[in-house]
């Protein structure tokens, strides 16, 4: 009998978490393979799972989430002391599903029967020190104009999904210099950017196609590069992020790397897999193939 430890937060993905596991639960009775189910109870504790649970006699670790659940159980793998590891599992159910719409399986019933069927997929993380911290990111770090909307949408939660939209807006209008160094697989360019996001997906946040060419196992990072322009024509390219398009316009360099490295001339903040984290200077280095995930 096939053994997978079952992570659940009750309160994530607008609090229905417990309503996916007991859709999903029978998927895993049927198939014969018993279930650890442990409920998460305050924010961290699936990175403290991932880094505490015994994995011997365990076939995997998953979870009901998103991207930020998925976020915590590849950093507390990782990090682990014995650098053990399992392959993971995500059920859709966060908010941010930028992962599981890259492997289109959006529907939780869908992803608790591909975890059934046990085929592993190798997938690429990122090691990122951010002023001397270390963090795993799989799915996007991001500098610039995307951090500085993520922090300005925290205080704008009022609003609900609009707010990103919001806060991207204002962004442009305050053009607010953002004058660093960029290295690029040991290429230095030094400009004002708008923002630099490198991925690992093709998707960020809600169905967003940031790095339409990504791919989660080729070895490199998909940087995107978004230098300063007029605040019209900045407006004019936000609704291509959603489409892929933005990458055909003049004001994107688009490169396909296996490190980077951001150095602002002043200290500012980072964006990891859609999560206020870490600040800069940031140092990015691909580790290809650092994970199994069940798909």
């Amino acid at each position: 009998m096939k053994k997978l430890y079952l992570i659940v937060n009750p309160e994530g993905g607008a609090k229905k978490g417990l309503d996916i596991l007991e859709k999903v639960e029978p998927i895993f009775s049927e198939a014969d393979i018993e279930l650890t189910i442990l409920k998460t109870k305050y924010a961290g504790h699936a990175e403290e799972y991932a880094n505490e649970l015994p994995y011997t006699g365990y076939d995997g670790l998953c979870a009901i989430g998103g991207d930020g659940t998925m976020h915590e159980v590849i950093n507390g793998m990782l990090k682990r002391e014995d650098n053990a590891t399992l392959p993971i599992g995500l059920l859709t159910g966060g908010t941010g599903n930028a992962f599981m719409h890259d492997i289109n399986c959006l529907d939780p019933l869908e992803s608790a029967r591909r975890i059934v069927n046990g085929e592993l997929r190798p997938m690429d993380i990122a090691k990122v020190k951010a002023n001397r911290e270390l963090f795993y990111a799989f799915n996007i770090i991001g500098w610039g104009l995307v951090t500085d909307a993520s922090s300005l949408a925290e205080k704008l939660r009022w609003l609900g999904d609009k707010r990103y939209a919001l806060a991207a807006i204002l962004e442009v209008l305050i053009s607010k210099k953002r004058i660093s160094k960029l290295i690029l697989d040991g290429r230095e360019i030094d400009e004002d950017f708008v923002f630099i996001i490198g991925c690992n997906t093709i998707h960020t946040g809600k169905a967003m196609k940031i790095a339409p060419l990504a791919k989660l196992d080729d070895g490199k990072l998909d940087v995107v590069i978004v230098r300063k322009a007029s605040r019209v024509e900045l407006l004019k390219l936000f609704p291509k992020l959603f489409t892929g398009e933005h990458i055909k316009s003049e004001l994107v360099e688009y490169k396909q790397v296996e490190s980077f490295s951001i150095l602002p001339y002043e200290q500012s903040s980072i964006t990891l897999d859609g999560e206020l984290i870490g600040h800069t200077p940031l140092h990015v280095q691909l580790e290809p193939q650092r994970i199994n995930v069940l798909v």
